[in-house]
Formats: C-alpha cells, sequence, structure tokens
C-alpha cells in the first residue's frame, strides 16, 4: 500500500512540477495564486514521508543502503535545479529543466536497479 501512495505521489510531484514550468511560461500570474504554492509543498512532502515510511517497512537500512544514499544525493540536485527552473528564464530555465529531469530520471533508475552506478 505504501509504495503504491509513493509511486502516486511521485507522478502528482512531476506532473505538479512540469505543469508549473508549462503555466509560468503561458500565464504566470496563475503561479500567485495560493493554490499553486501550497500544492506542491504537500505534494512532495507526502512524497518523501512515504519514502521513508518505504525505506523502514522494507528493512533498506539494516543492508547495503548506497542506493539510498544517492537517491537523496540526486534529490537535493534535483531540488536546487527545480529552484532555479522556477525563477529563471530563457536558456538558464531550460537547461535547469534538463537537468532535473535527467535527475529524476537517474532517481527512478536508482529506484528499480538498487545500484547508484547502474550506467558502469
Amino acid at each position: 500500500m505504501i509504495k503504491i501512495l509513493h509511486l502516486t505521489f511521485i507522478l502528482m510531484s512531476v506532473v505538479s512540477f512540469v505543469g508549473r514550468v508549462i503555466i509560468s511560461e503561458t500565464q504566470p500570474a496563475l503561479l500567485k495564486q495560493k493554490l499553486f504554492k501550497i500544492a506542491p509543498h504537500i505534494i512532495d512532502s507526502a512524497l518523501l514521508l512515504s519514502g521513508i515510511a518505504l525505506v523502514f517497512q522494507g528493512q533498506w537500512l539494516s543492508t547495503e543502503h548506497g542506493w539510498i544514499i544517492a537517491k537523496l544525493c540526486a534529490l537535493v540536485v534535483y531540488i536546487g535545479l527545480s529552484i532555479v527552473v522556477m525563477r529563471n528564464r530563457g536558456t538558464t530555465r531550460w537547461l535547469a529543466f534538463s537537468g532535473a529531469m535527467l535527475c529524476f530520471a537517474y532517481i527512478g533508475i536508482v529506484a528499480v536497479t538498487k545500484n547508484p552506478l547502474f550506467f558502469l
């Protein structure tokens, strides 16, 4: 059950992020509405809490956990790039957006393979 919730929050988080980027390009005034300011934080908090619950449920802290640390590091980079995306325009925004999506893909692949160096 927690895994399904976690996957749902992942989907909601990515859709929310991409949607806010599109809205910021097409109708930036909408982003000033309370819903667009609060909802992403609620979704991402639920995502993080469900991830923590999965770590404890799966007892992954009792085994090799390098892949979890890799995911957390990539998450920090993703958050930083997401901030750059939402605060900038032009080429900087789109480079940061590409980087954020690469981080997201990396996190997903590491979650499935449990191998932070899957590309080697």
